[in-house]
């Protein structure tokens, strides 16, 4: 395996840290707190929630209890390990969906749009953001 490969995140370990960013996120703490909680750098926390370093398991069981979420919480949705190993574990990146749901301004437009109750409302506003994609990538939206 080449120098460059070895640096690359596995993506199970991508997706662990995506979800610890996400609960992160969600109950509204800093890298730094909770850095400071497990006794560790927020430097190190941004490291696991790229991926970039692999969270042991002592260690993600007490981030669990931190963010009071079971460790099962972290692997929910993970790539299937079938699919993992047929790729090289080294050459995935996050999909839309976990980038989203692990940036702060996706984490608090779900948290809105779930509130919207009526269906029209919520189809419009998937329409609109269409609109606004296709418009701001030069493209055409089929709105």
């Amino acid at each position: 395996m080449s120098e460059a490969n070895k640096k690359r995140p596995n993506p199970i370990d991508i997706h662990v840290g995506s979800r610890i960013r996400l609960r992160r996120t969600m109950t509204g703490m800093s890298q730094e707190r909770l850095g400071d909680s497990v006794g560790i750098t927020f430097q190190q926390i941004q490291k696991y929630e790229r991926g970039t370093n692999r969270v042991g398991a002592s260690r993600l069981q007490n981030i669990a209890n931190i963010l009071n979420v079971p460790v099962s919480f972290f692997f929910e949705d993970a790539p299937p390990s079938d699919i993992v190993a047929t790729i090289s574990p080294h050459a995935s990146q996050p999909d839309d969906f976990q980038t989203l749901l692990s940036s702060f301004e996706g984490f608090r437009l779900n948290r809105e749009f779930v509130k919207i109750t009526d269906p029209n409302v919520r189809q419009y506003i998937i329409k609109m953001i269409k609109a606004v994609a296709a418009d701001s990538d030069g493209g055409s939206a089929d709105v």
